[in-house]
């Protein structure tokens, strides 16, 4: 789909409904984490998010998970993710699809922000599909 049929600002209020749809018993739960928009993921980025070569990244999280802060956890900057507008509207192949990536990345990206690993997500996103699929 082409990135111009979802504007920016429009896919900002797709993030911020993800966010919503997170229940309210986790999003009480979330700290010092900023959740940003960007056009399309840096180098540095894909790098981090350890993509491979030839992909590209819905959502990235950058911060210190829950689990891994200690009692001296503090006095630091908010942990960051960032939902890339472009690659996500270019995959997608409607906007109610945009929508579904969007809300998906958002708990992606929260999930990891509670200290749950990439793999452990994977798992938990296959189980949730087969759920809604039945």
């Amino acid at each position: 789909m082409d990135s111009n049929i979802v504007p920016p600002q429009y896919f900002e209020k797709l993030v911020s409904q993800g966010i919503a749809s997170i229940p309210e018993k986790f999003r009480r739960l979330l700290d010092n984490v900023a959740v940003v928009t960007a056009e399309e993921p840096t180098r540095e980025q894909l790098r981090k998010g350890r993509t491979p070569r030839g992909t590209t990244l819905f959502g990235l999280y950058e911060g210190v998970p829950q689990t891994k802060r200690g009692p001296h956890y503090g006095a630091v900057l908010p942990d960051k993710i960032t939902i890339f507008r472009v690659p996500i509207v270019e995959y997608a192949q409607n906007e109610e699809e945009v929508a579904a990536i969007v809300r998906d990345t958002v708990w992606h990206e929260i999930a990891h922000h509670f200290g749950i690993d990439e793999q452990r997500v994977r798992e938990i996103e296959k189980l949730r599909r087969k759920r809604v699929s039945h």
